[in-house]
């Protein structure tokens, strides 16, 4: 990963970033059809979790945002910087935390799925209707059973 690229932590309650996150989301959104939160949703959910940023000249380039309880609620990177280790930096951040990691994905976010396999992730089950828009997600599971400290270090190592 790139020199220039700053590791940022937003606390709960913050709006640091907020703006720049939603930007990033639409973008992806309309790039590849994911990520399709309301604006509402979106900023009250960022607000309310612990926020892993990484920032380039002032600019954001990826995010995880993460509720207490070890669940991403949203994971995204710039398209430009995927490939780059960002996203597995993202993650990596969200297991010094936490012994287990959960999340949802669409099933037709071949990327993202691709990702969390990559990672170690486990499918848990499929959620038919989960989203808004009717469409369907799978529930998602990096836990110790796993051995996601290990893991997430050779991720990081590579």
């Amino acid at each position: 990963m790139s020199v220039n690229i700053d590791s940022r932590v937003v606390a709960p309650g913050s709006d640091d970033f907020v703006d720049q996150a939603w930007q990033l989301k639409e973008e992806i959104n309309r790039q590849e059809g994911v990520l399709k939160q309301r604006h509402d949703f979106f900023t009250d959910a960022y607000r309310r979790s612990k926020v892993h940023c990484y920032v380039q000249k002032g600019d954001l380039i990826g995010f995880a945002a993460v509720r207490r309880d070890g669940y991403i609620l949203f994971l995204a990177v710039d398209p430009e910087f995927r490939s780059e280790g960002v996203g597995k930096r993202l993650v990596a951040h969200v297991a010094d935390d936490h012994d287990t990691i959960t999340c949802h994905a669409r099933t037709s976010n071949e990327n993202a799925l691709q990702f969390y396999e990559h990672l170690g992730f486990e499918i848990k089950r499929r959620i038919d209707g989960y989203y808004e828009d009717g469409g369907d997600a799978y529930y998602l599971k990096l836990g110790a059973d796993v051995g996601i400290a290990d893991r997430i270090s050779d991720l990081i190592r590579r």
